[in-house]
């Protein structure tokens, strides 16, 4: 039979403390916190990688994911043996946003007033990125590294980016574009011809589920004109390119890379 506790005495109840698991969580919570903060450049650079089939690439990447930098490359893709670097490095940073992230890119050659801002959205089974209204100017030898056509012209010149709403959505493995952008090749020239500059020319990007673009010629003595499509993730173009009457001659072999000849004319299609 227990005995009951002699009158007076009163048990006593261990001290306060807290409790074991909670202390083990706010350390695991803790640690996690350091290692988002310290979470190195690299991740971005997967990131970026992944995100576009390898197309755009952050090489020797610098810094934290928060705070960095790299060089910026465009390739042909995987298996691609195109790849061109964007002079100097870009500096980037990034901070969460309602819902997502916002990402500030930098480049001391094409930003020259405000620097490139995107905001990445999560969402069930894929991303929204928006690319916030802007003007840019790159060099157009970077095209060189997407591939074909670009890496036979070799284009010099500068390239005027304005863009309005744009913005790309993946979602359960298909992508979307909505909003437009244009861009200005200005004074474009090639290391296949002796005549400099080539012209000057603008494409037009139409968003949509099946983005396309259009290219006109604003001047010059190489005329250049086509439409383009992505399909099924391939990108497909066809367009023509003829030389004015004065300068046939002096474009006869860059007009024979560009395309199939018919006549005067040079046939450009791919994809």
């Amino acid at each position: 039979m227990r005995r009951a506790a002699p009158a007076g005495r009163v048990r006593a109840l261990p001290a306060n403390r807290p409790p074991w698991g909670w202390a083990l969580a706010g350390a695991l919570l803790g640690l996690l916190l350091v290692g988002v903060l310290a979470a190195p450049a690299r991740w971005l650079a997967a990131g970026v990688a992944r995100g576009t089939a390898g197309m755009v690439q952050l090489a020797e990447p610098q810094g934290s994911l928060w705070n960095g930098s790299a060089r910026l490359l465009l390739t042909g893709g995987a298996g691609s043996q195109d790849r061109v670097a964007l002079p100097g490095r870009v500096q980037w940073r990034l901070r969460p946003a309602l819902g997502g992230l916002a990402l500030a890119m930098t480049a001391d050659c094409c930003t020259p007033t405000d620097p490139l801002a995107l905001r990445i959205n999560p969402r069930w089974g894929g991303a929204r990125v928006e690319l916030q209204d802007a003007q840019t100017l790159w060099p157009a030898a970077l095209l060189a590294g997407l591939g074909t056509p670009f890496n036979t012209i070799q284009p010099q010149g500068e390239l005027a980016l304005a863009t309005q709403g744009l913005a790309a959505e993946w979602r359960a493995g298909r992508a979307s574009l909505t909003g437009g952008a244009e861009l200005t090749l200005r004074h474009v020239s090639s290391r296949l011809s002796t005549l400099q500059p080539l012209g000057s020319y603008r494409v037009q990007l139409q968003g949509g589920d099946a983005p396309g673009f259009t290219l006109s010629t604003l001047e010059g003595a190489l005329q250049m004109s086509g439409a383009g499509q992505w399909v099924g993730g391939r990108l497909r173009f066809s367009g023509e390119a003829t030389a004015t009457p004065e300068h046939q001659a002096q474009l006869a072999n860059l007009l024979n890379l560009l395309g199939r000849r018919q006549g005067d004319r040079a046939i450009m299609s791919f994809g």
